[in-house]
């Protein structure tokens, strides 16, 4: 376990380490790896699908580099790569190995980011496991078409395996995947009307419609697009839920019904609406069912209906690290309010899917703030525990009553399995997915950089071999310089993106300044590229104060949010094997108010060895706050910051960290100081 600094010697290393604010100037770029001939080729949509801006890249195309490179390999060597080791769940009894253990959603889930992690980092142990998940899979189909573990014929385990499966076969060609997949659709398409859409299922049609979709555009088969149909008739209504919205405050379990027992033979009152249109790994998956039926329809209704969705979450849910609060149903816009592991992975993974389609660049600013803030921010650094909730304003992690809408007693403890195993089964997607999305095909035969971290990306375009190196240490600078290395001199375009926060935009290649203008939050730049070329982008941030309409204060500069540091103490509760559960309790003073107009200084360091650490974070802000009176723990956490605050002390400078970085934290602060 990798313990945080006190404040003390962070802000004696933060007095040292002055002198190194401003931006770094990023290393030469050294000449970069011939493209693998062989790279799996890009696809399409096929008619009379609608086209899309962009397709990403085949899983695999894309190898993290430098911090992200780190953070991935601390994936591998905690939980995200170990985790069978020490959890039988996913373990040799899985069921998804033929054993007799859990036979639900915990083997595909794992399996869905321990493919691409395994693949990126190159890492032969790791697709050993891989393989051994997919070859009992791929075995299992039997002649209805139906496969995975015979105990358990539920259809929404199966939605997550078939999206491990199209990662595999992107990675290796593997045929037995299209075969599988067609028998089980031919399966399904047969099945459904007598078997309907279910519980888990019928909420999440739309991650199947997304493997429906992949599948078609490999083989063209017209009968996939009638169960794409089919699987929405029987699927939820998310685009009417959001027509009108009607949740619009906390949920309370006597609003759901889980305040009733549930009745032996009939559905549990957790499985049925209103408790599964509230729930918030749910609404995650749900911000993709616009963007992907309308591929299917091709209406532009379909596909803009998204900004609909995200508008009512924020408005009535929103938290200030880009997602609503869900502990484990909607929760309001208290910032001491909780949400899932689950649903940041899955939101990061359906906007991904949605920036592909709809290519709106605003929802990648979003992908970003959840990446680089609300995924690292519930981890221990070595990935060895993790949080089922985190909240922005956590000031303490302890097993008891919490402010939830439904959790229990362990949610925002850090551990194996706390609160439910399902986290622990899901999270691994996160970083591996975030790295497949960098970069994707553009519909008019170049590439786009649509996220931004250190990576190589070896692709065909216009069926020549090509190889980008992006160097990097955004989201902890802002400059990012990419190589490009066609196999030859080829003229094609190529987007980059530019995040909405910067407020000026330097774009240079070979040293020549290029225009900044762009096109839904693209720059274009169409041209013979040749080996050696470089392309050096800027962004400029000033680090801001954001109010919320509530009246409190969180801080933000480029894609990080930045929190207050409370110092910890952590205390081991149990071990679990490999690894162990803790609660951590504070041991400073968090009770602070700001002023809107304080001032803010950007402090930089060099990025760590564990990207997202208290123990070294790569960039700090400084303010000035007031110790207040009045603000006090109720229900486990942190009261919602006072509408009003008494002052307690004299006004003192604060040091803030990337919010990612410590795990107790106060992020929105009062602002109205008598």
């Amino acid at each position: 376990m990798l313990y945080p600094i006190g404040r003390r010697a962070l802000l004696r290393a933060t007095t040292a380490s002055a002198a190194l604010a401003g931006v770094a100037r990023l290393a030469p770029l050294h000449a970069a790896p011939k493209a693998a001939p062989g790279a799996a080729p890009l696809t399409q949509n096929r008619a009379p699908l609608a086209p899309q801006p962009f397709q990403p890249l085949p899983t695999g195309a894309i190898k993290p580099a430098g911090w992200l490179r780190r953070q991935l390999e601390i994936q591998a060597r905690g939980m995200g790569g170990r985790l069978d080791e020490t959890w039988p769940d996913v373990g040799a009894n899985s069921g998804w190995l033929g054993g007799s253990g859990e036979s639900w959603e915990r083997g595909p889930y794992f399996l869905d980011g321990l493919l691409p992690l395994a693949w990126q980092l190159d890492d032969p142990a790791l697709k050993a496991k891989a393989q051994r998940f997919v070859d009992w899979t791929l075995a299992s189909q039997r002649a209805d078409g139906m496969f995975g573990p015979a105990s358990n014929d539920d259809w929404w385990p199966r939605m997550v395996m078939l999206k491990a499966l199209t990662q595999y076969h992107e990675l290796t060609g593997d045929p037995r995947v299209l075969r599988l997949m067609t028998a089980y659709f031919a399966h399904q398409l047969e099945a459904l009307p007598a078997r309907p859409l279910k519980d888990w299922g019928k909420f999440r049609w739309q991650d199947q419609v997304v493997s429906v979709i992949w599948l078609y555009n490999r083989t063209g088969d017209a009968k996939l697009l009638d169960l794409a149909a089919l699987l929405k008739r029987q699927g939820y209504d998310w685009q009417g839920l959001f027509a009108d919205y009607p949740y619009r405050t906390k949920t309370s379990k006597q609003a759901i019904g889980l305040d009733r027992p549930d009745v032996p033979g009939q559905v549990p009152e957790g499985l049925k609406d209103p408790a599964l249109s509230v729930h918030g790994v749910n609404n995650a998956q749900a911000l993709k069912v616009s963007p992907v039926w309308s591929v299917v329809s091709g209406d532009a209704a379909d596909r803009a209906a998204i900004q609909r969705q995200l508008g009512a979450l924020d408005r009535y849910h929103g938290l200030p690290i880009g997602i609503y609060s869900a502990d484990e149903h909607l929760a309001g816009r208290s910032p001491s309010q909780g949400v899932e592991l689950c649903a940041i992975v899955e939101a990061m993974y359906s906007l991904e899917q949605a920036l592909a389609i709809t290519g709106d660049a605003a929802l990648a600013d979003r992908i970003e703030r959840l990446a680089y803030n609300a995924l690292p921010a519930t981890f221990t650094d070595d990935m060895w525990a993790h949080q089922y909730d985190q909240q922005p304003n956590q000031v303490q992690c302890v097993h008891g009553p919490g402010p939830w809408t439904t959790n229990g007693p362990e949610s925002n403890m850090f551990g194996l399995e706390p609160h439910f195993g399902c986290c622990t089964a899901n999270f691994h997607q996160g970083w591996p997915k975030l790295t497949t999305h960098l970069w994707m095909a553009s519909a008019d035969g170049g590439l786009a950089a649509t996220l931004y971290a250190p990576c190589t990306v070896a692709t065909r375009v216009r069926d020549a071999p090509v190889t980008l190196r992006q160097e990097t240490d955004y989201p902890f600078r802002h400059a990012v310089a990419i190589a490009v290395e066609p196999d030859r001199p080829l003229t094609f375009p190529i987007r980059l993106r530019i995040p909405g926060w910067s407020q000026q935009t330097t774009v240079l290649v070979n040293g020549e300044a290029q225009s900044a203008r762009t096109d839904r939050g693209f720059v274009r730049l169409e041209r013979e590229w040749r080996p050696g070329d470089r392309i050096e982008l800027a962004f400029a941030s000033r680090p801001r104060a954001v109010v919320s309409p509530e009246g409190w204060t969180s801080f933000e500069d480029g894609a990080l949010v930045f929190a207050l540091p409370i110092e910890e103490k952590w205390t081991k509760v149990r071990q679990r094997g490999l690894t162990a559960d803790w609660e951590i309790r504070p041991a400073s003073r968090w009770a602070f108010g700001v002023t809107s107009d304080a001032p803010l200084e950007r402090v930089e360091r060099s990025v760590g060895p564990v990207p997202f650490s208290r123990r070294s974070p790569a960039v700090l802000l400084t303010t000035r706050a007031v110790p207040i009176d009045g603000w006090a723990i109720a229900d486990g956490a942190a009261s919602p910051p006072p509408a009003t605050a008494k002052p307690a002390g004299a006004a003192r400078t604060l040091v803030l960290m990337p919010y990612g970085a410590p795990k107790l934290r106060i992020t929105a602060f009062p602002s109205r100081i008598l």
